[in-house]
């Protein structure tokens, strides 16, 4: 594992964002769009993800036509309040404010604030950022990689302190997921969509791209989460979403 070194100090305060509520037609399924942001005792901030774009908050279904979304889900839920900058302020952060964005992997329900943050290095797996354009979703990839400070992974990576970064790809190319140690919640795994639910781990992941190289990234998550006693915060749980405490709630 690669030691960066980014963060100076250990994680403090995990808040969990809410970037809106979304139904996905298989199922059907509700789920939640979650991001985080991670506070370090050294004032530090890391932004993960950022929801969807924000003309899906101004016109979701003009958006959703315009990406050929509706084949896959419905917006359910996603106003103004779930946009990063309305997020990020329930935690009393302003977006100049965030010294690196992680992007898990470039799904559209990931990547909105792409564009955003300027001030602030892009941390994406080496993988994910050698694809021609983000994953975006089949309506066309219309985005392009933005010119910016980027940072590649291209292995298992120590952001600082209590803060480690773990390729884990099958539902994209390179996704990423975290494993925090916190003050008093102790050992936290956010999966993202490497286990979006629980119950993918049962389906094989039939339904990825590489359902057997999947299977096998939550697999590795699954025993880091056994051997240190870890809170799992999964992608898109529908049973998990309503217990989360969400900002400015936060866990410690």
């Amino acid at each position: 594992m690669d030691d960066l070194n980014l963060l100076a100090g250990r994680p403090k305060r995990l808040y969990v964002l809410d970037f809106g509520f979304f139904r996905v037609h298989a199922g059907p399924r509700d789920i939640g769009i979650v991001g985080f942001l991670i506070v370090t005792d050294k004032g530090e901030t890391l932004l993960v993800d950022s929801g969807f774009p924000a003309k899906y908050a101004a016109d979701p279904e003009g958006a959703t036509a315009e990406d050929g979304l509706g084949t896959f889900g419905k917006v359910l839920s996603l106003t103004p309040e779930n946009l990063p900058e309305a997020q990020l302020a329930r935690a009393g952060v302003r977006p100049e404010e965030v010294d690196f964005f992680l992007l898990t992997h470039s799904h559209i329900d990931h990547l909105g604030g792409l564009f955003d943050f300027p001030q602030a290095p892009l941390l994406v797996a080496e993988r994910e950022r050698a694809l021609p354009r983000p994953l975006y979703w089949s309506g066309g990839q219309p985005w392009d990689w933005p010119e910016r400070e980027t940072i590649r992974l291209g292995g298992d990576a120590r952001l600082g302190p209590g803060c480690e970064v773990l390729q884990v790809p099958g539902h994209a190319p390179g996704q990423l997921a975290l494993v925090l140690e916190l003050p008093r919640t102790g050992t936290v795994v956010l999966t993202s969509d490497a286990i979006s639910r629980a119950a993918e781990v049962d389906e094989k992941f039939d339904t990825a791209p590489d359902p057997e190289l999947a299977l096998n990234s939550a697999q590795r998550l699954l025993r880091i989460a056994e051997e240190r006693d870890a809170f799992v915060i999964y992608g898109h749980g529908p049973e998990q979403w309503p217990t989360l405490r969400k900002a400015p709630e936060f866990y410690d």
